[in-house]
């Protein structure tokens, strides 16, 4: 199964320069071959080749399926990101794979990285979306201050990973529908972030007993939420 991306594909019915460029020039596919293609929405399209253009790949759509393999519950991630952008590619790269809904990069007290460039990161989702048969590809929000992310977020259920002796194993929480986890910078939150967490109705929990640098902490936060 070959999967491409379209933002909006049920309306277009095309694929974009990159896509079309890679299916037609890469993969060498021609008029009358048959593709799949996800709005990243959750829709998945079968389509087949009308128009072979390098540029501008014309499809018919052949049946479609909306609400293809849809989470259990929508995960939302926000982390400090690490001095080393690539850590953060690898984690993106790998919380798409598993299954996530949003991510947030948050600016700490103790963060080594201030700046995000979030069109590099989109494309590592894209790729990662179509390499695992996903149709949902999460939404990548701008770098704001760890203040400005826990006053405004809403979800039903959320957390903040720190290892303390009030920390509850994250695996012993029921865990609902709508959920935001919360992961600091390797520095770790300072107290009065925690307490400004607390406050905004942030739970902390741990994820074991073991100290994890932040993009693993990130990805086994994730794998636990798609499992438990």
């Amino acid at each position: 199964m070959q999967l491409f991306y379209r933002e909006n594909f049920a309306e277009v019915k095309q694929l974009d320069d990159r896509d079309s460029k890679h299916c037609i020039k890469v993969l060498r596919k021609n008029v009358g071959d048959e593709i799949w293609v996800t709005d990243g929405k959750g829709g998945m399209y079968h389509c087949r080749i009308e128009d072979a253009n390098p540029k501008r790949t014309g499809l018919y759509m052949l049946s479609e399926e909306q609400g293809f393999q849809k989470a259990k519950r929508r995960i939302h991630l926000a982390i400090a990101p690490t001095k080393n952008l690539d850590r953060i590619t690898y984690l993106v790269e790998k919380a798409t794979e598993i299954g996530i809904s949003e991510i947030s990069f948050i600016l700490t007290s103790n963060s080594e990285r201030k700046v995000v460039k979030t069109d590099r990161i989109e494309r590592v989702a894209i790729s990662a979306m179509k390499q695992s048969l996903k149709a949902y590809l999460p939404k990548v929000n701008e770098m704001i201050s760890i203040n400005q992310f826990v006053e405004g977020n809403t979800a039903s259920q959320r957390f903040v990973c720190h290892l303390s002796d009030v920390s509850k194993p994250l695996t012993e929480h029921t865990i609902e529908s709508d959920v935001c986890l919360l992961v600091g910078p390797e520095g770790d939150f300072d107290e009065n972030e925690l307490q400004l967490a607390s406050k905004a109705g942030f739970h902390q929990v741990s994820l074991g007993d073991s100290r994890l640098r932040t993009e693993t902490a990130g990805l086994v936060g994730v794998t636990l939420l798609n499992l438990l």
